[in-house]
């Protein structure tokens, strides 16, 4: 009787102590995290010089083999998180397209398809730059995880504050392509140069865009990479200032290259934001060195 009453009390207390197990799980992990976060914002890296870093990389490889085993799973982790938002962003392909094609004259009911895999062909590039978008702030989170032990802990504050900075400038970027830059463009290359009329197909049309908007977010990141590079030394703001005749003929070599078209207007409209953005990153070369002196 003893032996029914325990199997039945077990029985009825079944939910309950899952439950339990489960808070408990979750007060441990949480415990965890926050143990961790403390220790990863209180404790310096050991300041070697690098001389002989390179010596002790020499004596023992393996510490090598160490770091790129957790290089590995941060590329890991932020490829996993790139192909959920990938998936996810593919449900929303319709009204990204429709969203991508509003500076068309019939938008997305203009695009005519001739191969026939083009259609699913746009869809997947389409999935993949706004999944590339949203998985942004992670993949920056995951290469930050990567480079933060290493520094100190200043270095890893300003580097967490760092990430939005990151995914704000990719962002401005990219609507500063598709608001300021898109329409000029489809203008002239839409316009009936030599008298031929242009009908625009998906593969083109969202390949040239995706193109337009990935490369002009990425070129809005080069003050947040001269910032990065004063602070570590390598650049100094007096050298910046002092060539910047060069950085401008630099600066059109990129914009010739980034922009769709080959009318000096389009490519005025790019070199522009880019000038001013290398004078940015003076001032942040100047902000970080003196951090860092």
């Amino acid at each position: 009787m003893r032996y029914l009453i325990q199997i039945g009390w077990k029985i009825i207390s079944a939910p309950f102590r899952f439950i339990r197990w489960i808070a408990r799980s979750i007060i441990n992990w949480m415990r965890n995290i926050i143990v961790d976060i403390k220790t990863f914002f209180s404790e310096e890296p050991e300041d070697t010089a690098l001389g002989e870093t390179l010596a002790k990389t020499v004596n023992a490889p393996e510490d090598v083999l160490l770091h790129l085993s957790a290089l590995r799973k941060n590329l890991t982790r932020s490829v996993l998180f790139l192909l959920i938002t990938t998936i996810l962003s593919f449900f929303f392909s319709r009204n990204i397209l429709e969203f991508l094609a509003l500076p068309l004259p019939g938008g997305a009911d203009s695009l005519k398809a001739i191969d026939v895999t083009e259609p699913i062909g746009t869809l997947m590039r389409i999935s993949l730059l706004a999944g590339f978008v949203l998985a942004l702030p992670y993949i920056v989170f995951e290469l930050y995880r990567f480079i933060a032990p290493g520094v100190s802990i200043k270095s890893r504050t300003w580097g967490l504050i760092g990430i939005p900075i990151v995914v704000i400038f990719f962002a401005g970027g990219m609507a500063f392509a598709y608001f300021v830059m898109l329409r000029p463009a489809l203008e002239f290359l839409t316009g009936g140069i030599l008298g031929i009329e242009t009908e625009p197909r998906p593969s083109s049309y969202i390949g040239f865009i995706t193109s337009l908007l990935f490369w002009v977010g990425v070129s809005f990141q080069f003050p947040l990479i001269i910032f990065v590079l004063a602070g570590m030394g390598i650049i100094k703001a007096k050298s910046l200032s002092q060539h910047w005749r060069i950085a401008i003929v630099v600066i059109a070599i990129v914009a010739a290259l980034i922009t769709p078209t080959i009318d000096p207007i389009n490519m005025g409209l790019i070199m522009g934001p880019l000038i001013a953005l290398y004078f940015l990153s003076i001032l942040l070369a100047n902000i970080a060195q003196r951090g860092r002196d």
